[in-house]
């Protein structure tokens, strides 16, 4: 009967206990230096795949890496859907139109902040609290800070997945390849470094399974 009790009030507990969370976190960093501007068709393309991945109670923010982007004010669309799947489409329309008017009208920024940008990815998915956080960063990875700004900056990315997509070479790494592979060792170094696992994604045919 001791026994009987025992498993009675386990199971009560276990009842009672929350359940975990199951959701997703996405924020991706768009680059619109120089002439990386002219790629933001085909992150378009990575955003709408994106949202058609996304499921309700997910987050899902885009944001605009600009001279300074640790600032809320280069979030160009954000929202976490609603678990009924009428007002979930209505989000993801309301955010595709969003993104899509921002691609007709950006203009380049004489300056990149990648780091500062993934600070402003941490910070609102660690306020999230999702139980998957994913960042994707649509960038050449040629990092220009405008003078004075500090980014030498640690990170906590210790659950975090950071993918780094369309990951074009410059003029300078035809010269010399070396530029290139430097950019993409630095990156992974800094993200698993910081706890984050690294990706690199440049066939954008091959996203399926990203999210």
């Amino acid at each position: 009967m001791k026994a009987l009790y025992l498993l009675i009030f386990s199971t009560l507990l276990a009842s009672c206990a929350p359940s975990q969370s199951t959701n997703t976190g996405v924020y991706m960093l768009l680059d619109t230096s120089g002439t990386y501007r002219e790629e933001l068709q085909k992150a378009e393309h990575i955003i709408r795949y994106s949202l058609s991945r996304l499921d309700a109670t997910d987050s899902f923010a885009v944001a605009r890496i600009d001279t300074g982007s640790f600032s809320e004010k280069d979030i160009i669309a954000k929202i976490t859907f609603d678990d009924r799947p009428s007002e979930m489409n209505r989000q993801k329309r309301m955010f595709a139109e969003q993104v899509s008017n921002f691609v007709d009208s950006a203009t380049s920024s004489p300056y990149t902040d990648i780091t500062g940008g993934l600070l402003q990815a941490v910070e609102f998915l660690n306020e999230k609290g999702p139980a998957e956080k994913t960042v994707l960063i649509f960038s050449d990875l040629k990092e220009d800070l405008d003078e004075g700004y500090i980014r030498d900056i640690e990170f906590d990315l210790d659950g975090y997945r950071v993918v780094a997509l369309n990951v074009t070479k410059l003029r300078s790494d035809n010269v010399d390849p070396r530029e290139y592979l430097a950019r993409l060792e630095a990156w992974q170094d800094k993200v698993e470094k910081s706890g984050g696992q690294w990706r690199v994604i440049n066939d954008l045919e091959g996203l399926e399974g990203l999210l």
